[in-house]
């Protein structure tokens, strides 16, 4: 059994902490271990392998923390723009034999029970085995409208798969606190319950779920087909579709594609203490809180005065305060700052990158200041600049730095200038970290300002 690691998303209810190149499912919150590292040790207790699809942006992410887990040996699909969750998983389960039985799985859930996880993976590749689709409801246990609903068919069996009638949009308040009482009284005459959370989690086999794609939803099947084809082999276990192909396949969720127009689907009830951290409220439920029951999240000392039941997160760029049950609103402020043009719902002062990492040190009209750190044995891409000059200092470590038609090294204390419009690339070329200084100075400094010429990590040659 494969396990499809769904990583797209940016998780912007979960901003400042979440970034787009830094999103929830790759931040530490859970005893220094991500919510993608966590699925990962999860589903490899059930699953032979991992496939794992992610956006070129973010790969990098999961091959660092896969390498802290010492988990190397997967499969990659990379996308270089989103579609949704039905043409993903189509575009994994073409890479895979049709009668593989796969898991797919967000990156960003935490399920804390799980031996009642294993049981109710079990059930489901039984069903799997049989030809259906296999979704995972979870019982609900209160009148949450963040959530879609799956509607069951009665049943007086709790432990199998239960008939789906049909799918539920996210609910007003009072059509939640309905099902929740139909629950209950199912449950008191020992019935199953007949609305669960819509998980996102799925079961089947590769082919059956092609097949039902097919189906009833041609024009994604046809459009994945084409971009599989098209596909491109950056190695052995890294696939990358092209961005002509994937922005050609209509977006669609899998619910919609298929799962809401099948007749194969079965829903396995499922109590495995989950939660999808969508929002600061739910990771309240997951972390400490101070005397007066505020969650607070920051590097440095935060005493509060006569506040109860807040959020609090404080990050180096930026600093939210709102009430507890409020949280879903977080979304408008990071709608708001892309209508700004800002970068605080991209990434964070610190970016992590393929190669190493930056830090903004200072940021001003007509210059910027950066520290770079650089891997062992890695470089950035061959680039140029149109709009700054860029001035470099090592700190630590020795550089390896080209200009144009020039290879140098640079040693600790040593400095070199890169005109705008040079051709120059950056390289550790030992086995030691390198840390440097870089001054940006011109009428523009963002980080869109790059031409890539040459990349070891196969990113878009313009940013």
């Amino acid at each position: 059994m494969t396990n499809i690691i769904l990583c797209g998303g940016s998780g912007t209810r979960l901003w400042p902490i979440s970034r787009t190149l830094m999103p929830k499912q790759f931040v530490k919150l859970f005893n220094n271990k991500s919510l993608f590292q966590l699925t990962v040790e999860r589903n490899s207790k059930v699953c032979d392998s991992q496939f794992i699809v992610s956006n070129a942006e973010q790969y990098f992410l999961a091959i660092d923390q896969l390498e802290e887990l010492n988990k190397m040996n997967n499969k990659y699909l990379l996308e270089p723009v989103g579609r949704n969750t039905a043409p993903a998983i189509a575009l994994a389960c073409m890479a895979l034999n049709e009668e593989e039985i796969v898991l797919v799985t967000p990156s960003d859930h935490l399920i804390k029970n799980e031996t009642e996880y294993q049981k109710v993976i079990q059930r489901a590749k039984e069903l799997a085995s049989q030809d259906f689709l296999v979704t995972f409801g979870i019982k609900p246990t209160f009148a949450e409208t963040g959530f879609g609903y799956i509607e069951a068919e009665a049943s007086s069996n709790k432990q199998v798969g239960l008939s789906v009638k049909r799918f539920h949009e996210k609910p007003e308040l009072e059509v939640a606190e309905q099902y929740l009482k139909e629950n209950l009284a199912l449950n008191a005459e020992r019935l199953a319950p007949k609305f669960l959370w819509n998980s996102g989690m799925f079961m089947f086999k590769a082919g059956l779920f092609l097949e039902e794609l097919k189906k009833y939803s041609p024009e994604i099947y046809k459009a994945s087909e084409i971009a599989f084809e098209n596909r491109q082999l950056i190695a052995d276990n890294q696939l990358r579709i092209t961005h002509e192909f994937m922005s050609a396949i209509p977006e669609d969720s899998i619910d919609y594609a298929v799962m809401e127009k099948s007749d194969k689907v079965k829903v396995v009830p499922s109590d495995i203490d989950w939660s999808d951290v969508g929002s600061f409220d739910a990771l309240a439920i997951e972390l400490p809180k101070d005397e007066n029951n505020n969650l607070i999240l920051s590097n440095k000392r935060v005493e509060t005065i006569d506040m109860q039941d807040c959020i609090i997160i404080d990050t180096d760029d930026a600093l939210l305060v709102c009430k507890k049950g409020s949280s879903q609103k977080v979304k408008e402020i990071v709608s708001k700052l892309k209508k700004e043009n800002s970068d605080l719902p991209n990434i964070h002062l610190t970016g992590h990158r393929p190669w190493g990492t930056y830090t903004i040190l200072e940021d001003s009209q007509g210059y910027k200041i950066k520290r770079i750190e650089v891997k062992p044995a890695k470089r950035l891409s061959l680039q140029k600049h149109k709009h700054r000059n860029e001035h470099w200092v090592v700190v630590s470590g020795r550089a390896t730095v080209t200009i144009n038609d020039k290879t140098f090294a640079l040693n600790q204390n040593e400095s070199t200038y890169i005109k705008a419009g040079d051709v120059h690339r950056l390289s550790n070329n030992t086995d030691e970290l390198l840390v440097i200084i870089e001054a940006q100075v011109g009428e523009y400094t963002g980080e869109d300002d790059i031409v890539r010429i040459d990349d070891d990590f196969n990113r878009e040659g313009k940013k």
